[in-house]
């Protein structure tokens, strides 16, 4: 009987763990969690990536910051799709990036092609176990 109360309670526990691995965050949600962030930047006054300019110099600033970023493989997936938009020689960075070390690297590769001064950081930290 003993041995008939501890399978039951072996077999609970394992399924109670089951159930909480699938209570974690699923890819589905984190692009849910990603909308919003996408829902916000599309407010009045906000850059967006249909604002890029289409003037050559602003165009060329845009891809060699994008190359950089992407050509980094130290970086993750969400630091590489970080939005880079130039205005009239103006770089916005927005999106979330996984650590304060991939926003500061990311900001020195536009900052080296772009100049201290022209380079906007909308970038926000969201640590991967981090479910919004």
């Amino acid at each position: 009987m003993q041995y008939l109360k501890t399978y039951a309670t072996v077999l609970t526990l394992l399924s109670c763990g089951a159930w909480t691995v699938q209570a974690q965050a699923t890819p589905s949600q984190e692009r849910q969690d990603n909308t919003r962030i996408n829902q916000r930047d599309r407010n009045p006054g906000e850059a967006t990536a249909d604002q890029q300019k289409a003037n050559p110099a602003d165009r060329d600033l845009t891809s060699k910051i994008r190359k950089a970023i992407v050509d980094d493989k130290t970086l993750s997936t969400y630091a590489h799709n970080v939005k880079v938009i130039s205005q009239n020689g103006t770089v916005t960075l927005k999106g979330p990036v996984r650590s304060d070390a991939e926003m500061k690297s990311i900001l020195a590769k536009a900052q080296d092609m772009a100049g201290t001064d022209k380079v906007v950081n909308e970038m926000s930290v969201q640590p991967e176990n981090q479910s919004k």
